[in-house]
């Protein structure tokens, strides 16, 4: 296998032209960032998808996730970046996604690009990702509100969404 590279950035969000190996992603030198992407996925009907983390991935193990999501690679851009996650973690494709918000994070050197696709597929298509999920459901935006309180992966994903759910609620 090999390893997972990825482009850096400056705090103003430009290609540096560096790039750096996942395995390193800790040394990562001051003013520079990787991209990540988020995406949350809501069935045509309204339903939000949920996954279930592996028990044994970390940080999080068997936590809820209302995202598929993770790592730019070296060369992609973060909307390529999160339909390959996306397809990756949920066997599912995306259509047009709606980009929902950009998150700093500085405490890990990443610039998070939370995305919205909304997906037309039978709710069984979902195929779940050896090593990453273990299960999934589709739940209703009033379940998905309650089940924010309540798990601490939601909670860090929540404000990615807000501006998105936010809208929602009216």
């Amino acid at each position: 296998m090999s390893a997972e590279i990825w482009d850096l950035y400056d705090e103003q969000g430009n290609k540096t032209g560096e790039t750096w190996e996942r395995s390193r992603a800790g040394e990562i030198p001051e003013g520079r960032c990787h991209i990540v992407c988020d995406i949350l996925i809501r069935h045509r009907d309204g339903e939000f998808l949920l996954t279930r983390r592996d028990p044994n991935k970390k940080p999080y193990p068997g936590c809820l996730e209302a995202s598929a999501g993770g790592s730019v690679l070296a060369g992609e851009t973060a909307e390529e970046g999160a339909r390959r996650e996306m397809k990756e973690e949920t066997g599912l494709e995306a259509g047009p996604l709606e980009q929902v918000s950009v998150t700093h994070r500085p405490g890990s050197k990443s610039v998070i690009y939370a995305y919205l696709a909304v997906v037309d597929c039978a709710k069984d298509a979902v195929v779940l990702q050896e090593g990453e999920t273990v299960d999934y459901m589709w739940v209703d935006y009033p379940t998905l509100t309650k089940l924010i309180a309540e798990d601490e992966v939601l909670q860090v994903q929540y404000p990615r969404y807000k501006p998105y759910l936010d809208q929602l609620e009216s």
